[in-house]
């Protein structure tokens, strides 16, 4: 089973609708809904396919940072979890920009928790091994049986 799960804190200087936007410019979500958190209402959006993960696949190649995304995201492995977070204002603008805390981005990040039976192959999908920059091999997206 696969399951996507990415997350947004709504800040109250926030518009919602610009959020919705830094969620879909990197995440194709099947619902989306709003919850109140701890200190702030949260987004949560969701999809039950590595397909929806397309644009974040696209966009790291486009910018040219697969070499740092792949070390982001091999951190982020847990089990059958990976989990990574974005600057949500950059992620409105359409960049892909990955923080290590949540206060690198200030308004907090989107965060992006992955559920698979093989999260290992999900990073060898969307951000697999370089040379000069470049991919060694392109990986099919991973089965989701």
């Amino acid at each position: 089973m696969t399951k996507v799960v990415v997350t947004a804190e709504l800040r109250p200087s926030e518009d919602v609708d610009k959020v919705k936007v830094a969620i879909a410019n990197f995440f194709d979500y099947t619902t989306i809904r709003r919850e109140k958190g701890g200190r702030f209402e949260v987004l949560i959006a969701e999809s039950e396919t590595l397909k929806s993960l397309t644009k974040v696949h696209r966009a790291l190649r486009e910018e040219r940072i697969l070499d740092a995304a792949r070390k982001y995201m091999r951190r982020g492995v847990e089990g059958d979890r990976l989990t990574f977070m974005i600057h949500k204002q950059a992620a409105y603008v359409g960049k892909l920009t990955f923080v290590d805390e949540e206060n690198e981005s200030p308004l907090g990040p989107i965060t992006f928790t992955i559920i698979h039976k093989e999260p290992e192959k999900v990073v060898d999908w969307l951000a697999p091994r370089t040379s000069r920059g470049r991919p060694l091999w392109e990986n099919p997206i991973p089965d989701e049986g």
